[in-house]
């Protein structure tokens, strides 16, 4: 729900939860559009070369192997090896769980590249609308800013709206990884902004990066961080049964835990989950690797659960809303699958609530000078002694040691 940053017609929503069940029984009775015939896409084609690929007489690697088998597998490569698969297979490998990040940056880089080539091809197509020389236009310019020096892209796919990932910073040497899962219309035409920046997983990321590498200063604590901007899932459009459901997180879940399994080091890392991000989370929650320290949510409509306990995981789970977001108007329940279940920040979520003073509505929490992004940024270094409880007490701290650069406290 990332783009709500209006007040939305709530009335609208209510309505849509009512009447989502009528739409579920019609899909599962047949009474739906039956799907069309989809065109394979240009990463299935790209996978699919991989798959009947050879390098030096022998077969390629199974792409879905275990992501340390392929570490192996690339680790036995010389540079010239790597860099050939790179512009050979470029969205398999720079989607590849288990490539190193350094040759990932490298692939997804030629991706866009002649991505960026195809859509300027799409402008003087004249089979296209005028609308959909807009577009093309729109993803050139998309994909010439991600092509600046020192973008880090980590996954790219241009199909339908297209999904993406991009570091900011050190990720094979951090000691802290932050990652960032934003909610609904978000695609690579939405991925960054200009106007409302930090509405935008780009700049939630570069906002929270820049308050960590304060809050190591403030700290003391030598630690050095690493921040993820994650839209690589399929989010719903808008505010409508798909947002009102799980499907979507559920199928990001997935993508989401293969991600953090195949992450370099052992560095802890924490979950930032906005809005419906946060159904993402809590749907991938009980699979998370044991390295998942922390999972923060601002402007839940929900985790799919009744309490904290019930997401089935060992990380802390901390929550926020601004007194002026509208999510808190949203109905917070569950039912035949429709609704994401309690309230994260509600007292007997069990969640460690902390104050999101200054955050202006559902889209501040990531803008500078606001508590909610100083307390993602102690939660993000480890310094937890230093982070501001919603109701100015110490309770969302208790049973915690202060500040820790690894584990949990």
């Amino acid at each position: 729900m990332t783009s709500f940053d209006t007040s939305p017609q709530l009335n609208v929503w209510r309505a849509t939860l009512a009447l989502a069940v009528v739409f579920v029984m019609l899909a599962t009775t047949g009474w739906t559009a039956v799907r069309g015939h989809r065109a394979t896409t240009a990463l299935q084609s790209s996978i699919s070369s991989w798959e009947h690929g050879r390098l030096a007489g022998h077969r390629l690697p199974d792409p879905d192997a275990p992501p340390a088998r392929l570490a192996r597998f690339f680790a036995s490569l010389d540079a010239g090896q790597r860099s050939g698969l790179a512009h050979r297979y470029p969205l398999a490998v720079g989607n590849m769980n288990g490539a190193p990040v350094e040759l990932r940056y490298a692939a997804n880089r030629i991706a866009l590249t002649r991505q960026r080539a195809l859509e300027q091809k799409r402008t003087h197509d004249v089979r296209l609308s005028a609308l959909g020389h807009q577009e093309a236009r729109r993803l050139m310019h998309q994909f010439d800013t991600l092509l600046r020096p020192g973008r880090q892209v980590l996954a790219f796919d241009p199909a339908g709206s297209g999904r993406i990932a991009e570091v900011f910073g050190d990720l094979r040497r951090a000691d802290r990884v932050s990652l960032v899962v934003p909610g609904v219309d978000t695609d690579l035409l939405t991925f960054q902004r200009t106007d409302r920046a930090y509405s935008a997983p780009v700049g939630m990321a570069k906002s929270l990066y820049a308050a960590e590498r304060t809050a190591e200063r403030t700290a003391g604590n030598g630690a050095r961080t690493a921040v993820i901007a994650w839209a690589d899932y399929t989010a719903p459009a808008g505010l409508g049964i798909e947002a009102a459901t799980a499907m979507r997180a559920s199928a990001g879940a997935v993508r989401l835990n293969a991600l953090l399994r195949a992450l370099p080091g052992r560095a802890p890392v924490a979950l930032y989950c906005h809005s419906y991000g946060s159904v993402v989370c809590g749907v991938a929650a009980r699979h998370l690797p044991a390295r998942v320290s922390d999972i923060a949510v601002a402007g839940s409509p929900g985790m799919r659960t009744g309490t904290a306990a019930g997401l089935g995981t060992s990380a802390r789970v901390w929550a926020m809303r601004d007194a002026d977001d509208w999510i808190q108007d949203v109905p917070y329940l569950e039912f035949g699958g429709l609704g994401h279940g309690a309230d994260p920040v509600s007292g007997g979520f069990g969640a460690r609530v902390l104050s999101a003073r200054g955050a202006k509505g559902h889209a501040g929490y990531f803008v500078p000078g606001t508590d909610s992004l100083r307390n993602f940024a102690g939660i993000g270094v480890g310094a937890y002694d230093t982070v501001a409880c919603a109701h100015d007490n110490d309770g969302c701290r208790a049973g915690l040691s202060g500040t820790t650069t690894a584990g949990r406290a």
